[in-house]
């Protein structure tokens, strides 16, 4: 069947409510790891990852950090309005957004808004010793979004923080819907991975909870290459296929940085590489098509390398992934870049070929969600039998759940 015509309610599983993990393991390595190689099931700790891979492999973990992204508001009538933040107004600009002192203007979903159809949003902050008026304005809707202009600014006169250390103190970090309970204290910790550092997401990558600085360490005593790139995960993470055939349904884009070195260190291992999450197999992937489109557009722009939905089953490259992968080195040195900022809507779907993630770590995904096409696509269609596996023998699910290593 072709890919577009893929029918989504073949891609759902009986997930009862007390499988889903609502809280992490106190500790994050002693999950449990399902091990998937060649069609053969097993299962060990995650402690134990480094095991069972090849010395010398290169493993790519997406360093996004998640930020605070629930703005409450009460208006004088006493509704309250949620403001949540999904992109800057100019989404390719992340790090210089969040260091903006006053005044930046977000696209923002918006809880409660009928009883925001005019007028200023206001709310007092304190933020570190100084206290901070903070409004918000709806500037304009952009399709499902609207546009929220924020500013701030501290009452005693001095400089106003940035919004980054504005939305820590005035924000809700936000876990996932299907977890149904509020925000804990404890989620600001669990809901971060150890090596975040880029602030941008509104959901963790969650594959990479499981990683501990021991783990790590593992890794690296084992002679395993580690390297990050970054992909700001975005609420559409969460939306689910509501179309009958996955052709109707539409990829939310995502924002990603990749620097030079990491796209000479996959040269360097045959561009075959071993994907934490699949918020890194989506940017992997994606580069091999950003290569493919500079080798015939050399002169291309950053924002022209954008991958959009269907280009993988549109076009049919022959580019091998190390050719693809210097084209796209070719163009960092002609525009004198460290860091690529570019974007993707790609979807990865039974038909898709994997062109560089050989391994991959991933959690255990919704029924009926994109990131399961993901995987069975991975697997080669095998991802009945990982799950049925999984249920069989309590693994945890969801975003604090257990883990998978896939091997095809």
């Amino acid at each position: 069947m072709e890919t577009k015509h893929i029918r989504i309610s073949d891609y759902s599983y009986d997930l009862p409510d007390d499988r889903i993990a609502k809280f992490p393991l106190a500790r994050r390595d002693q999950s449990k790891l399902l091990i998937y190689r060649h069609g053969q099931l097993s299962d060990d700790t995650f402690c134990n990852l480094a095991d069972h891979l090849p010395a010398d492999s290169l493993m790519v973990f997406n360093n996004t950090r998640v930020i605070q992204a629930r703005l409450h508001f009460r208006k004088p009538t006493g509704a309250l309005i949620e403001v949540f933040l999904l992109e800057p107004s100019v989404p390719a600009d992340y790090e210089q957004m969040f260091q903006t002192a006053g005044h930046c203007a977000w696209l923002c979903m918006v809880g409660n808004l009928k009883k925001w159809k005019e007028g200023i949003l206001e709310q007092t902050v304190s933020v570190g010793s100084a206290t901070v008026r903070l409004t918000a304005t709806r500037l304009a809707e952009q399709g499902t979004s609207q546009l929220v202009d924020f500013a701030w600014e501290s009452l005693d006169g001095s400089q106003p923080p940035s919004f980054a250390e504005l939305i820590d103190a005035a924000g809700e970090l936000p876990i996932p819907p299907y977890l149904n309970r509020a925000t804990q204290q404890s989620d600001l910790t669990t809901y971060q991975t150890v090596y975040s550092k880029i602030r941008g997401s509104v959901a963790a990558p969650t594959a990479g909870l499981h990683f501990t600085p021991e783990v790590l360490a593992s890794l690296d005593a084992r002679g395993i290459h580690r390297e990050e790139l970054t992909l700001h995960v975005g609420a559409g993470t969460f939306r689910p296929v509501k179309s009958e055939q996955i052709e109707g349904h539409q990829m939310h884009t995502e924002y990603i940085s990749v620097r030079r070195q990491t796209v000479e260190q996959l040269i360097r291992h045959n561009a075959q590489a071993i994907a934490v999450g699949t918020t890194s197999v989506r940017t992997l992937e994606s580069l091999y098509y950003m290569g493919v489109y500079l080798a015939d557009h050399p002169d291309a722009a950053e924002a022209d390398l954008h991958v959009s939905q269907w280009t993988p089953y549109e076009t049919h490259p022959t580019l091998t992934p190390t050719e693809a992968l210097t084209h796209l080195l070719a163009f960092f040195d002609r525009n004198h870049l460290s860091t690529l900022h570019s974007s993707t809507q790609i979807i990865i779907a039974p038909g898709y070929e994997y062109k560089i993630v050989r391994m991959l770590v991933t959690n255990f995904h919704q029924p009926q969600s994109t990131l399961l096409l993901l995987v069975s696509a991975f697997v080669h269609g095998d991802w009945r039998c990982i799950y049925d596996y999984a249920l069989a023998h309590d693994f945890r699910f969801l975003s604090y759940g257990d883990s998978s290593l896939l091997i095809p």
